[in-house]
């Protein structure tokens, strides 16, 4: 039996930066031993199936396997489809009157509570607003992502330091969601 699985690479192919060619990293997927492989977008998001339900294990493997093949290392988060579907129904901002631009999630590699936010006055940032779930965070930014304060504050290193944290706008998160059906 095998599993769908999203790979979420962090930071790849910005402003001619860390350049990861989609069909290569296709490639070395297959390499790996998955099948039914596909990316989305040219910003590090691919799909495949895998007999593995080591979501740690898989993630590994690939960074070092980019490492490896690239010259260089890439964060990355691999999540299987049920838990991408999951993140989507748990939603806390009414996806559905949004515009994908106002809605984010980011994907964390390890679980995130309350108490690494502390330092973060939700109430100065209004009307944007985040909401903590299951290994992700929720952003909603009424303005986007690049005029967002709110953002640009979760954004400090210090936050999330030895965790890998990685963001999707709602479209992406959504497509990601239809890429990982069985």
């Amino acid at each position: 039996m095998t599993t769908r699985y999203a790979a979420l690479l962090r930071g790849i192919n910005v402003g001619g930066h860390r350049k990861v060619p989609m069909p290569e990293l296709r490639e070395l997927l297959t390499e790996l031993g998955h099948g039914d492989v596909a990316t989305y977008l040219q910003s590090g998001n691919a799909v495949f199936n895998s007999a593995s339900d080591d979501e740690k294990a898989l993630t590994t493997a690939l960074e070092r396997a980019i490492h490896r093949r690239f010259g260089f290392a890439v964060d990355c988060v691999v999540r299987s489809g049920p838990y991408l579907r999951a993140v989507a129904d748990d939603c806390p901002f009414p996806a559905d009157r949004l515009e994908a631009r106002q809605l984010h999630v980011t994907y964390f590699s390890e679980p995130v509570g309350p108490e690494r936010l502390a330092s973060i006055h939700a109430e100065a940032y209004l009307p944007e607003e985040f909401r903590l779930g299951d290994r992700v965070l929720y952003l909603y930014a009424p303005n986007g992502l690049g005029r967002s304060k709110l953002a640009e504050a979760l954004g400090r290193p210090s936050l999330f330091k030895d965790i890998v944290a990685t963001t999707r706008n709602w479209n992406t998160v959504v497509k990601l969601v239809e890429l990982t059906r069985d």
